[in-house]
């Protein structure tokens, strides 16, 4: 039996990568075909993909790719349809918003979608950058994504099995694309996590954590604010668009503190002391080893992404024993137990947060609590139910 993997593309190495590294460990030999890679992009996790077999679009002779694929993004049905399966017994997409389920495959070769999401941008979720914002990428992504909404649901009839992240998603999947779904959870590494764990590094909990993507989606906005209108430490891990926004904020929010303090002085006797806003540190991509012991020196991670679809983050915060501090939206309500092993807040607001934080200071969490509730989402658990999911379609297909 011959399996081809294939991915939106590679750029960077978030959760939809570690999904697809997975799946490349459960099927060693099965190629892995995507739109284009930007290695220097994918940093210190290039090493991962050096050993394999990646054939690319025509996309990959683009200038500057990298950074024009997501206005090019009308482009991406015909990079995925140049590829050739027709060797192929199984194929499985995995895929949120670059449309590499639209492959196209021989009617007796089985194609299963592993579907991070339907595209966020074709219906209306939050996209890690605002494009409405600007009128003209405003009203160029209304008309792309007019013609976009019908192709995608058009390929998506093609699939003909559908796999979903999270019973999120799997109700986006119903909404949108009528059709049924089998939810898998995406593999987090518990067994590597659990002997990095018990290595012993001293935990300080002077710090908060925020990793993933700087994205406007991700509302790392909020978790910035909290840190600096609470005064407490937040170490912020990943990269994106939004990362110089959200320094500007800082700037901003350093030099109203500094105004408001020399106009105290002036009509006070007394000496103000203003507060530091250097609590804030960026640390950009990192290796896993330095993560592990950010994850395992922090106090909590927070996590206030808006109606995410799954969320790796928290399931890895807390395989480490951490409470998770998470907007009450998307995956996370599957993962993240209010009271337990972690605190939800219910609007995407500073104020919002902020309380939550103080909920979780009040809360007794145990650590035992959070790791068994990670417990849940093991890699290897990943790795069976997508063995067994592709061993019963295939039954189900002799012809393949």
């Amino acid at each position: 039996m011959k399996i081809a993997l294939v991915h939106d593309f590679l750029k960077e190495y978030g959760g939809a990568e570690r999904v697809l590294e997975t799946l490349h460990e459960i099927w060693p030999k099965a190629p892995i075909y995507t739109a284009f890679i930007d290695r220097k992009g994918l940093g210190p996790h290039a090493d991962r993909i050096k050993n394999w077999q990646i054939k690319t679009s025509f996309a990959q002779k683009i200038p500057f790719i990298s950074k024009l694929y997501s206005p090019l993004r009308f482009l991406a049905p015909l990079f995925f349809a140049s590829f050739d399966f027709s060797d192929f017994d199984v194929v499985i997409s995995s895929t949120n918003a670059y449309y590499a389920k639209g492959i196209l495959t021989k009617p007796e070769t089985i194609h299963i979608c592993y579907c991070h999401t339907p595209p966020r941008s074709l219906y209306g979720y939050q996209t890690r950058m605002n494009w409405q914002e600007n009128f003209f990428t405003n009203i160029y992504g209304q008309i792309i994504n007019y013609f976009l909404r019908k192709y995608d649901f058009l390929v998506s009839q093609r699939v003909n099995y559908f796999i979903a992240n999270s019973q999120v998603v799997r109700v986006r999947i119903k909404k949108f694309y009528r059709r049924d779904s089998e939810v898998i959870y995406p593999p987090v590494e518990l067994k590597r996590i659990k002997e990095l764990r018990n290595k012993g590094i001293k935990e300080s909990d002077k710090y908060y954590l925020y990793v993933g993507k700087l994205a406007a989606a991700k509302n790392v906005n909020l978790a910035i604010e909290a840190a600096l209108k609470m005064g407490f430490k937040l170490k912020v891990v990943g990269k994106g668009g939004e990362e110089e926004s959200l320094k500007q904020l800082i700037s901003n929010y350093s030099s109203t503190r500094q105004q408001a303090g020399r106009s105290l002085q002036r009509s006070s006797s007394r000496q103000v002391r203003l507060g530091s806003n250097n609590n804030v540190e960026f640390l950009g991509e990192i290796s896993d080893e330095r993560l592990v012991e950010l994850y395992t020196n922090c106090k909590a991670v927070i996590f206030p992404a808006v109606d995410e679809d799954f969320g790796i983050v928290p399931v890895e915060a807390m395989s480490f024993g951490k409470p998770v501090i998470a907007y009450k939206s998307g995956g996370v309500v599957e993962t993240v137990i209010d009271g337990k092993t972690g605190a939800l807040f219910d609007k995407p607001t500073v104020e919002s947060l902020t309380l939550a934080i103080k909920q979780l200071n009040n809360l007794k969490v145990k650590p035992s609590d959070c790791i068994n509730q990670a417990g849940k989402f093991s890699k290897e658990a990943f790795k069976r139910n997508m063995v067994e999911f592709v061993k019963r379609v295939i039954k189900k297909n002799p012809q393949a």
